[in-house]
């Protein structure tokens, strides 16, 4: 399957924004005597450049994105990535772009072309053998000494160009599927199977472009996670620990998270490392406050009457309790569980809402009066309580509601008033958010329940990335996906009887007291808006 899949398979208004992107940007180039590190990514020319005469260039397989390091005459070595490679006198050229700024370089021209772009003083044009992959980067073994031999277990190739999330469960479900845990790595592997497997919502992630504000090691970071963990997950249904290992060593010593391939990890740790600090994504929700976060803690008081709580009733309450709201409606909303890793939780059990009523949450959105249900005008934080939608009112119903309120204070909502009349006149549109992907932490282990497809009613998964091993030290874990197909009854009016029914967690099947017992994190998405981020 080629980078050219949406294009052939996908109508127009169905390929999100940032492949269509990615596409022009790697099609378009002009460059005819540029070389790039895959014909299928839209080369221009499918030749190989001229083979070095270095051997060590020949075994370490450079390439544009490569972390490379470029020996000098001056016995000093300059360390950057690879940002262009073509001819220049008829040489082979590699231009880079260094860590630091060197006196008198430029910025990714060559007398007057632009052949890629960097900060000033940090372009770098080498003939290609001088270059040699960073030895700083260089794959790294996992964390024990011992061998772990990779034979009988499946192939795990590099997967170059675009590929698309998968849209249902197939052929995926069983064992050696999946991503392989290895060495305390299930944070990752259920977070990174959640984001990619079966949703496009992060895939701009994957293909946004370098800017000069990014780290040199940007692209290098971006191709390993594109290229060799989710890229074969979609395609292949399966990724080997070592594959990922490379990952987490890249973000171990480019990120300021220390411990990522060897330590327990909470989601929100590695999120911080690879999507915040080393890909500079933009923050997936905006604040009223002012403030941008990537993902939403909820903090809540606990009313001792609930014992299932739904996602909806303590994210309403949350945002009732902070004062804020968020200024847009987000493509993807990560939500954490009001507990603190494995040791405490506010309720034992939660119920995750199937769907996310995200109307009352967003600054500036019409709301419904919540008693007469004509087009609200104001708030009152008081009389909603915990639910933000109590405190919705037109201004009929405040003046009898603060009749005998004096004390209540209300504030103004912003109404556009060239839809004021419309509104008045039709019902008032819900904003909802599809939950799409639960992650559950119990004794220190982290799993997904994944959702298998965009339709309402498409079946759910269980991974888990060291389901099974196989061997003893110099052994390996055994990934598994398993289709749960009760898991829509559990997050529904069924799932609060199996919870009144079984009051103590070892009477629930075992996959229920997972969802419901052990929520860490709930993923939601806008599907609509993630097609144009």
């Amino acid at each position: 399957m080629s980078h050219a899949y949406y294009l052939q398979e996908l109508p127009i208004d169905e390929i999100p924004l940032c492949v269509l992107q990615y596409e022009q940007n790697v099609c378009s180039n002009e460059a005819p005597e540029e070389f790039y590190d895959s014909p299928s990514l839209g080369s221009p020319r499918a030749v190989p450049p001229k083979p070095p005469s270095s051997p060590e260039h020949l075994q370490d397989d450079i390439g544009v994105g490569s972390l490379v390091e470029v020996a000098t005459d001056v016995d000093q070595n300059y360390y950057g990535v690879v940002r262009w490679i073509g001819l220049i006198d008829d040489i082979a050229t590699a231009g880079v772009e260094l860590e630091q700024n060197v006196c008198g370089l430029g910025d990714g021209t060559h007398k007057g072309s632009r052949l890629f772009t960097c900060g000033s003083g940090r372009a770098l044009f080498v003939p290609l053998p001088l270059c040699r992959r960073d030895a700083r980067f260089r794959d790294t073994p996992p964390p024990e000494p011992h061998h772990v031999d990779h034979s009988d277990q499946p192939d795990c190739p590099v997967v170059p160009g675009v590929v698309p999330p998968l849209d249902s469960l197939g052929e995926l479900a069983g064992k050696n599927r999946g991503i392989q845990g290895h060495h305390n790595s299930c944070y990752l592997d259920a977070t990174l199977f959640a984001m990619f497997t079966f949703t496009s919502v992060f895939d701009a992630l994957l293909y946004r472009p370098p800017e000069p504000e990014d780290s040199p090691h940007y692209s290098e970071v971006q191709r390993v996670l594109r290229e060799e963990v989710v890229n074969p997950l979609r395609r292949h249904g399966y990724v080997r620990a070592d594959r990922v290992m490379k990952l987490r060593t890249l973000l171990e010593r480019l990120s300021d998270v220390p411990g990522l391939t060897s330590e327990e990890k909470d989601p929100e740790e590695f999120l911080n490392g690879l999507v915040a600090q080393l890909l500079r994504a933009e923050p997936f929700l905006k604040l009223s406050s002012g403030q941008e976060a990537y993902c939403y803690q909820l903090f809540v008081e606990k009313d001792e009457h609930v014992t299932l709580p739904s996602v909806q009733q303590l994210l309403e309450q949350s945002f009732a309790t902070s004062g804020v709201k968020l200024s847009e409606v987000p493509a993807a909303f990560i939500i954490q569980m009001p507990r603190f890793g494995k040791q405490y939780k506010l309720y034992q059990r939660v119920q995750p809402s199937p769907l996310l009523d995200v109307t009352d949450l967003i600054e500036g959105l019409p709301r419904q009066c919540t008693v007469c249900g004509a087009l609200a005008r104001w708030e009152c934080g008081a009389c909603a309580g915990g639910a933000l939608d109590a405190g919705a009112l037109c201004a009929a119903c405040l003046r009898l509601a603060h009749a005998a309120r004096p004390e209540h204070k209300a504030t103004p909502l912003q109404v556009c008033e060239e839809y004021a009349n419309i509104l008045e006149s039709c019902p008032i549109p819900r904003v909802y958010m599809e939950l799409f992907a639960v992650l559950c932490i119990e004794t220190s282990h982290y799993v997904a329940f994944v959702k298998t497809g965009a339709a309402h009613d498409a079946p759910w998964c269980f991974f888990d990335s060291m389901a099974d091993r196989k061997g003893e030290r110099n052994g390996y874990n055994i990934p598994e996906i398993v289709e749960v197909s009760m898991l829509s009854a559990w997050l529904s009016e069924e799932g609060r009887a199996l919870h009144a029914a079984a009051p103590l967690d070892r009477h629930l099947p075992a996959p229920a007291k997972r969802l419901l017992a052990d929520a860490y994190m709930c993923f939601y998405r806008s599907p609509d808006l993630a097609m144009y981020r």
